[in-house]
């Protein structure tokens, strides 16, 4: 009752502020929280709908308000490079990513529009260009994709044989929703944990010599979002730019929180159903259980309520790979004590398998 009272109290401020533009008043945002359902906002409206643990898309800065689903591709029927994803998965290291989430939480904050938000995507950009120059590839790059505010978004491209695109993606930030510009908000599982499965897994994928020469069929990206807490910030403006350009888009993996399993429960992957393209998640689904020990089990995470919806809205399949079923999540994010003691490296190593998998396969599918 005191959630339904608190979002009461805040579509009221929202729809005062939208029709009373007054001078000096404070920029407002708009934002969709369900289809239809769109509200005009303050910065400070939307850290009181992530308070309440309500997911929204920032749509201020989108050309089309809805979903598209004019999905572009179709999937195997099963993983066609196991001896090739195999070979690979022993060099993935448990220690490297805590090693690396070590450092990347030790910022104030990682909150888009702070200084933090932009010092922690320098170092993360200089982690990726380490990865590119030690493996001697010279068909990889990685370059900033800058928004409005502070924080840039990366993109690391693996240049293969056609413009057929897989992308596998995680966001950067953090937030504190109580104190977003200035509060500690370590960020280690909210989404420490997914920057550091996919670094992982690209770090390893460069290391077989038909990738980092050049020969997959497909080209496979690498991206790490800024501002997804603001309403999917980063991700939206990405793929609404390639969406503009006719970028193929073939496939989309999103990796929101990895790190988390709750005491008394069994470790599982959760495999969002509700935004994704229905296709993808069945073909994710074969990769999970050809690559990772851990079984899958069916969840929803609402409107809006990761990077993944970004890729659908434009009409480019996705699908997201989670830590548990949503109820069984994380409790402590958002705030000071999402910690790297909350994360359980085995758990983010079976989602780097994920994520190294996924990127091979489609990497190398001809047919999509």
């Amino acid at each position: 009752m005191r959630a339904t009272l608190a979002l009461a109290t805040l579509v009221g401020l929202a729809n005062a502020a939208a029709i009373d533009p007054r001078k000096g008043a404070e920029p407002l945002y708009k934002i969709e929280l369900g289809p239809g359902d769109v509200r005009m906002v303050t910065e400070k409206q939307k850290w009181a709908l992530r308070a309440e643990h309500k997911t929204f898309i920032d749509i201020t800065d989108l050309d089309e308000p809805g979903f598209s689903l004019q999905f572009l591709a179709s999937f195997p029927s099963a993983v066609a490079q196991t001896s090739a994803v195999n070979a690979l998965i022993p060099k993935l290291s448990q220690t490297n990513m805590r090693s690396t989430l070590t450092e990347f939480i030790k910022f104030q904050n990682r909150y888009y529009k702070s200084t933090y938000g932009q010092q922690s995507a320098e170092w993360l950009f200089g982690q990726i260009q380490s990865i590119i120059t030690a493996s001697g590839a010279n068909n990889v790059k990685v370059e900033k994709f800058t928004h409005s505010f502070r924080q840039p978004s990366i993109i690391a491209t693996i240049t293969g044989k056609s413009a057929a695109t897989i992308v596998v993606g995680a966001h950067q930030d953090s937030v504190n929703s109580r104190s977003p510009e200035t509060g500690r908000s370590p960020g280690a599982d909210d989404d420490g944990s997914g920057t550091v499965t996919i670094l992982e897994a690209f770090r390893v994928l460069l290391t077989d010599s038909r990738v980092s020469t050049g020969q997959a069929p497909n080209t496979i990206e690498f991206h790490w979002y800024a501002g997804e807490e603001g309403g999917l910030l980063g991700s939206g403006a990405i793929f609404q730019k390639y969406k503009q350009d006719g970028r193929q888009v073939k496939a989309m993996l999103n990796q929101d929180m990895t790190g988390y399993v709750k005491p008394g429960t069994t470790e599982v992957v959760g495999i969002l159903t509700d935004n994704v393209d229905a296709g993808l998640t069945t073909f994710l689904k074969k990769v999970v259980a050809a690559y990772s020990k851990l079984p899958t089990v069916d969840s929803k995470c609402g409107y809006g309520c990761s990077d993944h919806a970004s890729a659908t809205r434009q009409g480019f399949p996705s699908a997201m790979a989670f830590e548990s079923t949503f109820d069984n999540s994380s409790p402590y994010i958002h705030g000071t004590t999402d910690t790297i003691d909350t994360v359980n490296f085995a758990h983010v190593l079976e989602f780097s398998k994920i994520c190294l998998g996924f990127a091979y396969e489609l990497g190398f599918a001809t047919t999509l």
